[in-house]
Parts: C-alpha cells; sequence; structure tokens
C-alpha cells in the first residue's frame, strides 16, 4: 500500500444536529466540543479539532465546524484549508437549510474530494434512506462534490464506521497534498496566551512551512514576531507547513493584540489589500442577482470584512448560477493572494450568496481602458504562465515589478516566476538596488511616449537645451520612482534618439539656434554686454537698456541661456553676464598680473581692469569657482595647473 499523507485536512460539516461531533468522536476517539456551553447545549458553537490516524502511522487533521446557521462565520472560519469533506446528513431529516449552506461554501472553497455520511442510519428504514440519498444527489448537482461516494453510518451503533474509515484512507491514498507554494501563511483561527510560554495561535497552513526560530510578520498590524515553537496534533516539531493544522507559540507579540482573522506570514510578505479582482460566483440560493456597487460580507481564510463589489462585466450584475468578473473593496485591508478563494453572504450575514477566487490581490482604482483591465483579469483567470505574468504587470501602476514581488503576487515559488519571465516578451530592467520586469510592449511604449515628449517640449521650449529628467519621471504614464528612472536612463537613452547631459533629456538632433527674433534679440545683447566690458548691466538693467524686448524677462533669459551654450556669454552670478571677449581679457590679464607678482588683490584686480570693486569680486569669486585661482587670505594665486 502507498504511503499515507499526513499533510491533509478533514472537514466534518453539515447541518445542526447531524451528527458531525458524534462522527469525528467515532473516527478518533477524540472530544471537538472544548467549550463548556458546547457540552451542556450538546451543539458546536466554535471550531473543534481533532486527528484522523492513518495506516502508515500519518495524522491527517480534522476540523469539526459548526452547523448552526449563527454561528456560519464560525464554520468559515475553519473551512477555508479542507482538502477532504465529511458531509453529514442526518437520516431522520434529509438535507435541510444549512446542508445547502455548507455545500455551497465547500464548493465556493473549491473541496473537489468527500464523502457525504448518512448520519443516524440506525433512525431510519431502507425506504427513508433511498429518499434521503436521492436528496443528497440532488443537492450535490453542480457542485465540486457532484458524484462523492455516500456512506451510511450509525455513530451510536458503530455501523458503516469502519467502511468510513476505509473510504477515508482510500481518499488520501496517493493524494498530493497541495504543493508548496510562495510563502507560509498561517490564517490565525485561534489565539491566546498560556501562562510561562505567551502568545499561541493556531491555524491551517498555507503556502509553505515555517521553522523554529523564523521571523514572520503579523498582518494586517504589520508587526514581527519570531516562532518560539511549534506544535502539530500536540506533539511539538521543528518545522510544519502546508494542509496541516499548525499551532505556533510566538515571541515578541506582546504588544500585539492577536485574534481570529490576523495571519502570521513569512516576513516577506509585507503588504495587505483593500481592492481585490476577483471571478466571483453567486449560487442559486442567492435567489437574485449581485448587483454592482452592492454591500456584501466577505470571508477570506479566517478572516471577515465588509465590502462592494463593483461588477465589471455586462450587464452590471451577477445572475444566480452565473459568474463574471468583478473588484471588490474591503472595509478593513485583509491578506490576500492570487488564487485565494474566499465567500462572500449578504450584508447582514443571513446568508451564503456566492464567493470566488482572488485574481489580482492588488486592483486599480483606475480601470480604464476596460476592455484592457478585463482581457488581463481573463489571462490570469486562464492558469499560470507567461500570459498571466504579462497580464499581472500589465495591471500594476508601476513600469517595472521584480520577480520576488511578482512569486509574491502570483503565491508561487519563485522558480515557477523566473521560468515564465524567460519568454522574450519580457524586458529586465535595472531599478537601483534590484531588477524589475515589464513587457516589451510597455517598455516599446515608454520609449515611444518619451520621444513624443521631448519632441513636444522642444516645440514649445526652443531655446531650452531639454527637459529636466525629473520632469520627465514625472511625466511619465507609470510610476517609475526616482533611483530606478536614474538607473534605467542610460538603456532608454541607448535604444532611442534621447541624449542626456547631466540632469538634462534631449532629443539627439535637437539643437538651439537662435534664429529668427531670437536671434535679433541675442545680437542686441551680446552688443551691449560687449560695449559694457569690464561692467556689463545686470538683468534689470539690461532689460531696460533692451527697451519693449526686455519686458518679457522669461524670453530673454531664454535667449542668454542659449548664447551661454554656444560659448558666446558667460554666466559670472547670479544676474551677472558677461561677453566671452570681456571675460577672456580679464582672465588674461589676471593670470599675466600673477604669474609677475605671484599674487593678486581684489584691489589690484579692480584698477587692472578698471572697473568698480563689485566686478572684479564677481569676477574673481568665479576664476576661484572655475578652478583658475585660489584665495590665499585677502590675495588670489594660480591653481598649481596653471
Amino acid at each position: 500500500m502507498a504511503s499515507r499523507v499526513a499533510h491533509a485536512i478533514i472537514g466534518a460539516a453539515g447541518h445542526i444536529d447531524h451528527g458531525k461531533t458524534a462522527l469525528v468522536r467515532a473516527l478518533t476517539g477524540q472530544e471537538t466540543d472544548r467549550l463548556k456551553e458546547e457540552r451542556e447545549r450538546g451543539i458546536s458553537i466554535d471550531l473543534g479539532f481533532a486527528w484522523f490516524a492513518l495506516p502508515d502511522g500519518g495524522r491527517a487533521g480534522v476540523i469539526d465546524v459548526p452547523g448552526h446557521e449563527r454561528f456560519i462565520r464560525n464554520m468559515l472560519a475553519g473551512a477555508h484549508g479542507i482538502d477532504l469533506a465529511l458531509f453529514t446528513v442526518a437520516a431522520d431529516d434529509g438535507v435541510m437549510p444549512q446542508s445547502e449552506e455548507h455545500l455551497d461554501i465547500l464548493h465556493l472553497l473549491g473541496v473537489g474530494r468527500g464523502v457525504f455520511v448518512l448520519t443516524k442510519s440506525d433512525l431510519a428504514d431502507r425506504k427513508r434512506l433511498d429518499e434521503v440519498r436521492e436528496e443528497i444527489e440532488l443537492l450535490a448537482e453542480g457542485t465540486t462534490l457532484a458524484g462523492a461516494p455516500i456512506l451510511e453510518v450509525s455513530a451510536l451503533t458503530g455501523a458503516g464506521i469502519d467502511a468510513l474509515r476505509g473510504e477515508i484512507v482510500r481518499l488520501l491514498d496517493g493524494f498530493a497534498a497541495r504543493r508548496p507554494t510562495g510563502l507560509f501563511r498561517l490564517p490565525v483561527d485561534r489565539a491566546f496566551v498560556i501562562k510561562g510560554h505567551g502568545a499561541v495561535v493556531t491555524g491551517t497552513a498555507m503556502g509553505a512551512e515555517a521553522r523554529v526560530g523564523q521571523r514572520m510578520r503579523v498582518l494586517p498590524a504589520n508587526a514581527e514576531v519570531r516562532v518560539r515553537a511549534i506544535q502539530v496534533h500536540g506533539e511539538s516539531v521543528e518545522q510544519a507547513g502546508v494542509c496541516q493544522r499548525v499551532a505556533l507559540n510566538l515571541a515578541g507579540a506582546e504588544r500585539i493584540e492577536l485574534q481570529r482573522g490576523d495571519v502570521i506570514a513569512d516576513e516577506r510578505l509585507d503588504f495587505a489589500t483593500t481592492r481585490i479582482d476577483a471571478r466571483v460566483e453567486i449560487r442559486p440560493a442567492a435567489k437574485r442577482p449581485l448587483r454592482n456597487q452592492q454591500r456584501v460580507r466577505f470571508y477570506l481564510g479566517a478572516a471577515e470584512t465588509l465590502a462592494r463589489v463593483i461588477v465589471l462585466e455586462e450587464p452590471g450584475e451577477i445572475a444566480p448560477k452565473k459568474s463574471a468578473l468583478a473588484q471588490l473593496v474591503l472595509d478593513h485591508p485583509m491578506v490576500a493572494l492570487a488564487g485565494d478563494r474566499f465567500v462572500l453572504r449578504d450584508e447582514t450575514n443571513v446568508r451564503t450568496i456566492g464567493g470566488g477566487v482572488v485574481l489580482n490581490p492588488l486592483g486599480r482604482r483606475a480601470r480604464r481602458p476596460l476592455d484592457a483591465y478585463l482581457r488581463n483579469l481573463g489571462a490570469l483567470r486562464g492558469g499560470f504562465g507567461p500570459d498571466a505574468v504579462a497580464a499581472m504587470l500589465d495591471l500594476r501602476d508601476e513600469l517595472a515589478t521584480p520577480a520576488a514581488r511578482l512569486a509574491l503576487l502570483f503565491n508561487l515559488p519563485a522558480d515557477d516566476i523566473r521560468a515564465a519571465l524567460a519568454d522574450p516578451r519580457f524586458v529586465r530592467l535595472t531599478l537601483g538596488d534590484e531588477e524589475g520586469f515589464t513587457t516589451a510592449a510597455r517598455w516599446d511604449e515608454l520609449k515611444r511616449f518619451a520621444a513624443a515628449a521631448l519632441a513636444e517640449h522642444h516645440r514649445a521650449n526652443p531655446l531650452a537645451p531639454g527637459m529636466e529628467m525629473e520632469a520627465m519621471r514625472e511625466r511619465m504614464p507609470y510610476e517609475i520612482a526616482p533611483r530606478a528612472f536614474r538607473a534605467m536612463l542610460d538603456r532608454l537613452c541607448r535604444e532611442t534618439g534621447i541624449a542626456r547631459e547631466d540632469s538634462v533629456l534631449r532629443l539627439a538632433t535637437h539643437r538651439v539656434r537662435l534664429g529668427g527674433d531670437a536671434g535679433r534679440l541675442g545680437e542686441r545683447i551680446e552688443r551691449l554686454l560687449g560695449e559694457a566690458r569690464f561692467q556689463p548691466p545686470d538683468l534689470a538693467q539690461l532689460a531696460a537698456a533692451l527697451g519693449p524686448e526686455g519686458s518679457d524677462h522669461p524670453r530673454m533669459r531664454a535667449v542668454l541661456a542659449a548664447m551661454e551654450r554656444e560659448g558666446r556669454v558667460v554666466k559670472v552670478a547670479a544676474d551677472l553676464f558677461f561677453a566671452r571677449a570681456a571675460l577672456d581679457d580679464a582672465r588674461a590679464r589676471m593670470v599675466e598680473r600673477i604669474q609677475a607678482d605671484g599674487q593678486i588683490t581684489a584691489a589690484g584686480f579692480r584698477d587692472l581692469l578698471g572697473a568698480s570693486r563689485k566686478f572684479a569680486i564677481a569676477l574673481l569669486d568665479y576664476f576661484d569657482h572655475s578652478g583658475v585661482t585660489v584665495r590665499v587670505g585677502d590675495a588670489r594665486k594660480l591653481r598649481a595647473a596653471h
């Protein structure tokens, strides 16, 4: 016989008083009603836990979920991790309202392996048992458990229990436990404090394994903790994970008020979400369509919140027995990754109306153009592969996404992501400290956008050398961090006709040429500065001297900047320009005097030029900053290179 897998969760579900707890007791010998009120009232109020012994010595976890309609939220907290359902229907009652709701929940959570257990068989004759069998078969139609075996048992007499044990073993024989996906997650269904040990949480593990000593993150609080100890079925272990009931003793949780619905996750999982794109299915029991903007209760893992549904497809509502793409806007942040399944109940929490599967855990508020948004969600719905990765990238606001982030969003191993990213449709970009990926189509669009933006800038500002890098980054159609933009600029310039000069970007073909009216204005400015020699007018005086042409100060400054780039004038101070010939003459006179006398003072330079002290000092400061001279006390000397 093949080795049995202990990584599996068995869930007992069904209407209240249909014998779930007694069935689990008969199968395992363990009592799952742990609360005093449960034992006194004879009904399960909260989740109960046990384990089922397999022939090879392994143990499968067992969850006994409450059947009463008042405790559906407790039922949902434990149902998310079920691999094999034991669905109870009592022979005396037959199918009841909670039977349909529990089966709908299992269907919505994707539970496709199970046994219908016709309990209390000792209370019915053959005719009645056959009638209930027919009811079960009708109930199961159109669900993931359609065609599952139906076994008759009596927990009181023990009839059928051994056959049920054998069927459970058969269904788990060769059962491939959900393979490790992205990162470890534990939706918390119980949290308590043990004196001398501290905080303990329990839940059904998802994603991967946890190890003693591993650092974890509590979400959505985003608090850091460490795993002090791990138990599975009451036994201490060094590591545990997928498809196991796990108890974690956490260090560092003293400041956190841990509660059901929290998620203990690998520290690399660093986000919760309030906007989810999903495929939503509405069950027949909903009776009426789910309308656009309708408020619902949203259940994922062990957490619950109110949400608003935005139906993305026509006709703007989802009828019973139908499914459609929708976005769910959550009132409170929750941990959700692609592939996670959820359940929806009406806002008043009276009935389960539907559920679905998360496609994109970080939905966008701006979904235009909607047809492209829907195409990308459709690609995610089609299963993982390069098409799905391209769709996820296209759904991001940012231009490029690191491979590790994609692995998080998809909840898949990094190797799966790397294999998909080897497809030629993806472009690898340097983002500074890390690498990110985008689609070739997005990268080509960005290059076209940058070239067009520069062409427009040159048309609007013909005298400007180009556009500042930061101004270009802010205009980009995608989010790009400043550090990432600087890192990708070299590639952008290599692959386009864009040139970069310090912090300025321009089309390689762009040259500032002072022609027409600007050229004539430049000639007047050059003449005025040349005539003034070593005592040129400042900008205010220059504007006055130019008359009406000088009244347009921005235009005058643009012309001066263009003349400076052409080498016709030199900016010596904030509002002070010298004609090139005058500056070169001043420099030559200064160098000759210093070479003769070893130094020059400000007063000596003033007398040498025949200019006022104001202009002499401005020129000396300029020569200091440009590396010609160095100040020593009150005098200037030539730098070594001169």
